[in-house]
Formats: C-alpha cells, structure tokens, sequence
C-alpha cells in the first residue's frame, strides 16, 4: 500500500512538474514574441529617424526665392572629389563629395517630350557627362523663346545649356508661374532651372572643369 502511494506521489509530482515548465513556456514565448517585434519596431523607428535628421536641413515648402536647404552652403575648398548630379525625374541637382551627397537643391530640368525619329519621351536637357564652362555671367534674355533668367553659368555647348535662376520675363521680373514649378515637375527648354539663391552661388563659386552628371 505504502509502495503504491509512493508511485502516486511520484506520477503527481511529475505530472506538477511538466505542467508549471508548460506554463512558463507559455508565459515567456509571448514575451519574446513581444520583444522581438518591439525591437523591430525600434530599427524601424531609427531608421526613419535617421532619414528624416538627414533630410531636415531640405526647406519644405519649396521657395524658389530662397535657398534649397537651411544650412549653410560648401566650402568648396574643404570638399575632396566634388562633381555635380543632375536626375532629371526627380527634380534634384546634388553637390557631390566622392559618393556623398553634401547638398540638395531643387531642380527643373528640360521638359519632357516626343522624339519624333524614335517615337521615345525624352527630355530637352541632355543626359551625359559634360563639365562647367567658363562662360556665365548675371542675366541674359532670350528674344526667340521671350524667356531670360539670372545667375547663369554654362555646362554644356558654351552658353547653350546653362544652370541658372527661375526664368524672368522680358522686364527682368521672374515669371511666378514658372518659378513654381521649381524641384516639381520638368519645365524648361534644356537648362537646369535653380532656386535664386542657389543659381547665384553656382555661378559665383563653380570652378571651370567642374565635372557634370546628368541622369534621366
């Protein structure tokens, strides 16, 4: 009788045993699960909040009156590697440091069109590798396409293809409407349209031979 009450106990406190390990099995696993995703939300979370911290100096809403960015622009001097990256689509011209971005501004390249020899949409801006020319000056105005703009300098056919201001009527007075369009949609006849102040700064601080990538 003894012997079997012995077994009985035993049977029990296994049987104790394996169900508390289950409950603490059961106990822990959310845990973890939680853990794991609230980790996951974290990297998420530092990450966005990096991208947005890189991001922040960018001026929102665009003002084709100001500058494209709050912080101060390059010294050129103290940058290694420097070149400019026009992308056309996304309506951004970068100041580059080797790979790095240093400075965003704001863009409107050639608008986009029908190739009437290949049937493809295509910009009026060349795409290509060219480099700053010596040519620039303060303004110009174009009588054939009764457009001008200010803070000219040329990168391409010496005076053809320019970076420069939004455009400017025949008063000098720039033309609003157009201004607008600045970093949103293509909208000239092959420069590269800039805010005022940025145009003014790449004109008076681009070295000659400055090398030009210009991308789709």
């Amino acid at each position: 009788m003894k012997q079997r009450r012995s077994y009985f106990y035993l049977i029990a406190a296994l049987i104790v045993i394996i169900c508390g390990g289950y409950l603490i099995y059961r106990v822990a696993l959310p845990h973890e699960a939680t853990t794991a995703t609230t980790t996951k939300d974290n990297s998420v979370l530092v990450t966005a909040t990096k991208q947005k911290s890189q991001n922040s100096t960018l001026r929102t809403p665009i003002d084709w009156q100001k500058s494209s960015e709050t912080k101060p622009y390059p010294d050129l001097s103290q940058v290694k590697d420097f070149w400019i990256k026009v992308e056309l689509k996304k309506n951004r011209t970068y100041l580059m440091s080797g790979d790095k971005v240093i400075y965003t501004m704001y863009s409107s390249g050639g608008a986009y069109h029908r190739d009437k020899e290949t049937g493809k949409t295509i910009s009026y801006t060349p795409t290509g590798t060219f480099y700053i020319e010596p040519e620039r000056g303060a303004s110009f105005f174009n009588n054939s396409l009764n457009e001008g703009a200010n803070n000219w300098i040329s990168w391409k056919d010496h005076g053809i293809y320019l970076f420069h201001s939004v455009p400017t009527d025949a008063n000098g007075d720039y033309n609003v409407t157009e201004a607008k369009k600045l970093g949103k949609t293509p909208a000239s006849h092959g420069c590269i349209r800039l805010s005022v102040p940025d145009s003014k700064w790449m004109s008076e601080n681009l070295p000659t031979g400055t090398k030009v990538v210009v991308k789709d």
